[in-house]
């Protein structure tokens, strides 16, 4: 991978801070490959089509931007936060065991950070949880940051071209995922310990006996809601439940309220996040003259979950097996826990 020495960025950070226009529409900056005494004995170069992109290393990167909770988590997990700059875009706050790991590290923006804040870090690698993380809006385009000297990778379950996005997402694709970030920092190990933890989880899910539910995650006029191809279903059928719209092919789905009310289902999912809070959605689905109708309303069969646990990534596994454990204490009887995978 091609490397940019802190003096580089910087100046190429000052320069479009002058001048961002520029920096999209100038010559490549220049940046010199890795040395030998940068990579590892041990380290094997690494080349990715990542959803389409080629990307090549070379070192392990050593100053990377994180966008989305999915892949800060990703990287406290294999035991990388020395690496991490700079966070941006977090749904939500980071379990408590990794809180102190992340405590020094400065967060760029509460969303996706601008060309200007991100050059200011200086990173060798931008890794983000979405596509659109990297765009002309957002943290810039792809082909911009590597005229700049820094690579770019996007969480592999985030793809959507065809070809390239999981169709539909399996836990084969996060567990991948995880085996190819270890790859690319040198830490194929801690990968394998990761991959195996993980493993040892959905293993040890005892699914529930059936039952429909829907996935909630936000919007009240128009809900918006998990369809049949994406993390939702995924970790719906991992818990064993149906998911109602799990016929429609997509990752989400907008749906009507009245589809909801006809399908009438056992449980509903609430994802439980700073800007739609699952409290919100209780007390939405208290007052809304259909919604409130529902059985799962009535009888407040709800399961909620962290808004950090419903995308890719290493939290996946603890959601299912949260989400199956709360849906037995309310065939029990007895209120749900949220499933906050925080442990």
């Amino acid at each position: 991978m091609r490397r940019t020495r802190r003096a580089g960025i910087a100046a190429v950070a000052a320069a479009c801070t002058l001048v961002v226009a520029a920096c999209s529409t100038g010559a490549p900056a220049a940046a010199p490959t890795a040395t030998p005494s940068d990579v590892p004995a041990t380290y094997a170069p690494v080349t990715l089509d990542n959803c389409g992109t080629e990307v090549t290393f070379d070192a392990p990167p050593q100053r990377v931007v994180t966008i989305k909770s999915s892949t800060t988590e990703m990287m406290l997990a294999l035991g990388l936060a020395d690496a991490l700059v700079g966070t941006a875009f977090a749904d939500g706050p980071v379990p408590e065991r990794w809180a102190a790991d992340v405590a020094d590290v400065p967060v760029l923006s509460d969303k996706v950070p601008g060309q200007e804040a991100l050059l200011e870090a200086e990173p060798d690698l931008v890794y983000a949880g979405w596509e659109s993380n990297l765009s002309t809006d957002g943290a810039g385009e792809r082909s911009t940051l590597a005229d700049l000297g820094i690579a770019t990778y996007v969480s592999p379950s985030a793809c959507k071209a065809p070809g390239y996005q999981p169709d539909p997402l399996s836990f084969d694709d996060v567990l991948d995922e995880i085996r190819e970030v270890g790859d690319v920092f040198g830490v194929p190990d801690a990968a394998a310990q990761v991959v195996a933890e993980q493993q040892a989880t959905l293993d040890a899910i005892e699914p529930v006996d059936g039952g429909t539910a829907v996935w909630w995650s936000s919007g009240t006029d128009t809900p918006y809601v998990g369809a049949g191809i994406g993390a939702p279903q995924m970790l719906l059928a991992a818990a064993g439940l149906s998911n109602v719209f799990a016929d429609v092919h997509d990752t989400w789905t907008s749906v009507g309220w009245e589809q909801v009310v006809a399908a009438d289902p056992d449980v509903l999912v609430l994802v439980d996040s700073a800007w739609n809070s699952a409290q919100k959605k209780k007390d939405f689905l208290a007052t809304h003259p259909a919604a409130s109708q529902l059985t799962a309303v009535r009888e407040q069969r709800y399961v909620v979950v962290p808004f950090a646990a419903t995308e890719a990534g290493v939290r996946n596994a603890q959601a299912a097996a949260d989400v199956a454990d709360a849906v037995r204490a309310l065939d029990a009887g007895s209120p749900a826990p949220d499933a906050t995978t925080e442990d």
